[in-house]
């Protein structure tokens, strides 16, 4: 027998290895497979495979092995009985898992065309319709009063014609100056506005009430001497907010700036003032026709009262306008149309805009009564007592009814109600509660309003007390209340965008359209480094001491 060659022998042994290696690839692979669904136990039962050569595989193996594969997210098996005879199978394809998503809370409609609050809506229409035949009506016997010949009711209709309108009607044109004038003013400059018009309510109506009381007569010196405390109680006021003077000019500058984005988004302001200016002057006739009809006192207070809901709701229109176009440009970076906003506010949510024009003034009443009530409620028990009962009637109140509600009445087409629930519900959520509780924006707006009132009676007292002073008072009187009525239409724009930057900001903090200046004072607050007065929700901010 010859030798080996070693290179065959080397050769020899490396085929057997890869021949082993082989088999033992090929050897079945037990794995523990979690029980099955249709309650099989797991363990011995099954055996899972890998596969190697693709043949055809029974309906029931294929069905088995997604169900392992959907519970195991394996890739591609083959699964066989331990004591089948069957032949592996071609590799099922595994769909990929998707992760379920979370359901989605459904979003309120941005375009609902449900009417809201239709009472209120035709409880409004009802009484505009009775007001403008009265005011034609009166309007009517007034000039017929003043053509009649010489008679005691010709020569006092001409009397007033001559002596008592004309200084009414400079006061009504004086008031739609004054209202483009302070709207501009304060979007060109909102910081230094805010200061301004504090201190200048102070000065306004304390040159208004010392100028009455000038004219030495007994009805002009009592309007003098209420225009004289409330200048007081005004420039006491303005110390009292002159640590949220600053925070509240970043606001109305921050609030202002989407303003200009928008072309047309002053026209329906201009038009509400417009329409307001045309029929103040018809009101002013009808008051003359009025004095001759039956009972004057009670046909006077209706047309001011009318006079001042109508005014109230052309001023929450130009609310509602302005919102809508706002908030949908923080909540949805939309560029909405001012015009459809618009028709909007006068259509479906006019019924709205009635019932806050009718209720809101009254709650604003309120809650000046009540944060004087706070601030002399630790006075004596009796006091406490009123206050405390007094602070839960607001907190109820305040719920159910807040000027800002009209975003969302804008925006998703909700009740006045449900919209004052849902934005103070918001400000909860973000803990805001203290910062808008303590706002003082809806504050320097009144006073500018009064300011303008305050302008229109100087005005026309001046002019009446020169001619027929007998009518000082009561021209004084109405020059006071159009003045102020015609700047409240005229300063709802700006109002209308703060209340957007505060409502929005609540809903969707994290927008980037919204700056630091809200969230660095809300932590301001809440660590105790920004001192905030105490207000009707929240009476015990200041510790006595």
């Amino acid at each position: 027998m010859g030798a080996i060659d070693p290179a065959a022998e080397t050769e020899a042994g490396k085929e057997e290895k890869r021949a082993e290696v082989d088999k033992e690839e090929k050897k079945p692979k037990d794995v523990e497979v979690p029980e099955r669904k249709d309650g099989a136990p797991r363990g011995e039962k099954e055996v899972v495979v890998v596969a190697v050569d693709p043949t055809v595989q029974t309906h029931t193996d294929t069905a088995m092995a997604s169900r392992l594969q959907t519970q195991r997210g394996m890739p591609p098996i083959h699964v066989v009985m331990q004591h089948g005879t069957g032949a592996p199978a071609m590799p099922v394809p595994v769909p990929v898992p998707v992760g379920s998503t979370p359901p989605q809370v459904p979003l309120s409609t941005l375009n609902s065309r449900n009417y809201t609050n239709k009472i209120s809506l035709f409880l409004f229409l009802l009484h505009f319709a009775a007001a403008a035949l009265g005011v034609c009506f009166f309007v009517y016997k007034a000039i017929e009063g003043a053509v009649e010949p010489h008679t005691h009711r010709s020569e006092k209709h001409k009397r007033l014609l001559q002596y008592w309108v004309p200084p009414i009607e400079a006061a009504v044109l004086l008031g739609i100056i004054l209202a483009f004038s302070w709207q501009k003013a304060v979007r060109t400059w909102p910081e230094f506005m805010v200061y301004f018009i504090l201190w200048a309510s102070f000065g306004i109506t304390m040159a208004a009430g010392v100028l009455l009381l000038c004219f030495s007569l007994p009805a002009t010196a009592g309007l003098g001497v209420a225009l004289i405390l409330f200048s007081i109680g005004s420039g006491l006021y303005a110390c009292w907010v002159t640590r949220r003077i600053a925070f509240t000019g970043k606001v109305f500058c921050q609030s202002m700036q989407p303003v200009s984005k928008f072309k047309g988004l002053n026209g329906p302001a201009y038009l509400m003032v417009g329409l307001g200016f045309f029929w103040m002057l018809l009101w002013c006739l009808a008051v003359i026709g009025a004095l001759d009809f039956y009972y004057p006192p009670l046909t006077i207070i209706y047309l001011v009262l009318s006079l001042a809901w109508t005014a109230e709701v052309m001023r929450n229109v130009t609310n509602l306008t302005v919102s809508r176009v706002i908030a949908l440009y923080y909540l949805r970076g939309m560029q909405c149309n001012t015009q459809f906003s618009f028709q909007r506010a006068i259509s479906l949510n006019l019924g709205s805009a009635c019932l806050g024009s009718l209720f809101l003034p009254s709650i604003e009443a309120l809650r000046i009564l009540a944060r004087g009530l706070n601030l002399l409620e630790g006075e004596d028990e009796f006091m406490f007592s009123c206050a405390h009962c007094c602070l839960h009637v607001m907190e109820s109140i305040f719920n159910y009814g807040n000027s800002w509600a009209f975003v969302h009445i804008a925006a998703y087409g909700k009740s006045f109600v449900a919209a004052s629930i849902s934005t103070w519900r918001q400000f909860q959520q973000q803990e805001m509660e203290e910062l808008v509780d303590s706002d003082i924006t809806s504050s320097v707006c009144f006073l500018t309003g009064v300011s303008s009132g305050a302008l229109c009676v100087i005005l026309s007292a001046s002019i009446t007390f020169a001619t027929y002073k007998h009518y000082t008072a009561t021209v004084s009187l109405i020059a006071f209340f159009v003045g102020y009525l015609m700047t409240r239409i005229g300063m709802a724009l700006p109002q209308a965008c703060i209340a957007c930057y505060y409502v929005c900001y609540a809903e969707n903090p994290g927008s980037r359209l919204f700056d630091s200046t809200i969230p660095h004072r809300l932590e301001r607050i809440r660590t105790g480094r920004e001192p905030v007065a105490p207000t009707p929700r929240f009476p015990h901010r200041i510790t006595r001491t």
